[in-house]
This record gives C-alpha cells, structure tokens and sequence, in this order.
C-alpha cells in the first residue's frame, strides 16, 4: 500500500518539474535557464531534474516534445496541418515558440532527445497518414505523411535561421496557404496519378 503515494509523489515531482522548466525556458531560453532555477522554481531539490529526466537537455526536449503533443490532440484531426503550421510560424516570435526546432537541434548524442524525436515522427507520421487519401497501402500513406511532415520540419528549422528570406517576409496566412494547398495535394493524391500499386 506504500507504493501508491510514491508513485503519485513521483509523477507530481515530474509535472512540477516540466512545468517549471516550461515557464522558464519561455521566460529566459535555454542558455538562461539553470537546473537551479528550474528545481527552485518546481519546489524540489535539483537532483530530481536528474533522476526524473537525466540532463537539462532531455528535460528541454520533453518540455519541447509536450508542446508539439499539445497541438497534435487540440483539435479535430482534419485540422492538424493548419495548427501545425500556424504552431510552426508562432516560432518567428523566439526560440521559446519554436515548436519542432528545438526538439531536432536538441542534444545530438543525448539518449532521451534522440526517443523523444522518434515519438514525435511516429506520432505525427500516424496522424498526417490517418488522412491519406488514395492510398495504395498502409507502407504508401505512411511514406505521404512523413514527406509532409519532413517539409514542416524543415520550415520549421530554416525560417528562424533567414530572418530576411522571402519565407520570414512573407505574412504568416501566405506561407499557411500556400503550404497547406501542397500539403493536402501530397496526401489527398487521387488514384492513377502515379502512386504505386
């Protein structure tokens, strides 16, 4: 019977701790941000950033990764692409909003990075295949929405980098629309129009 308090005080401990570092990392960034600061900010002693998450940047990656959840189930899935999108175009505000960005540049070699980007990809591959119409199988729709979901990423690593570039001067509906149009072309390929059988 003494199981269940620890498990509750366990998983408690983890949500203070990722609602802490959320805030703050939004507040201040990552490079402004200590593991003090987010363990004094969650009421806990900093060596359960460690023991629950491993490093700051796998606590940064789970933070990030929990963003980018959010907007997968906050909504009608017939709606992804266009809360995807505009989730992606938030990220010209800072690095705090940028949504996927974060999560692919976040720490090469770290373990808990690296399973939080294969979540990701596999959450969202599932989601944008789920929508795939046309399709010859389940190997063709899953190729469609990990191409879609590649652009996105890429959108989302190159737009904060050119600034000036004709995708960062360009108003937020026109990327949307023009992205999205592409998208729903991609998934929403007819029959006969060369997807393989």
């Amino acid at each position: 019977m003494t199981a269940a308090p620890s498990a509750r005080s366990g998983d408690s401990t983890r949500r203070a701790l990722l609602t802490a570092a959320a805030a703050l990392f939004t507040e201040h960034g990552y490079d402004r941000t200590s593991v003090r600061a987010i363990a004094e900010r969650a009421g806990v002693n900093q060596a359960l950033l460690f023991r629950y998450f491993g490093s700051k940047d796998a606590l940064y990656a789970r933070v990030a990764a929990e963003r980018a959840l959010t907007v997968l189930h906050d909504g009608p899935p017939e709606e992804l692409l266009e809360r995807l999108l505009r989730s992606i175009l938030d990220g010209r505000d800072g690095p705090e909003h940028d949504l996927f960005g974060s999560v692919v540049r976040s720490a090469g070699t770290s373990e808990a990075a690296a399973a939080v980007r294969v979540e990701l990809a596999g959450a969202f591959t599932e989601a944008f295949a789920a929508q795939a119409d046309g399709a010859a199988d389940r190997a063709d729709a899953e190729l469609r929405a990990e191409l879609v979901l590649t652009w996105l990423l890429g959108l989302s690593l190159v737009h904060p980098l050119l600034p000036e570039g004709a995708v960062g001067r360009a108003a937020p509906e026109a990327v949307l629309g023009h992205v999205t149009r592409a998208a729903r072309t991609l998934l929403a390929a007819p029959a006969g129009s060369g997807v393989s059988r």
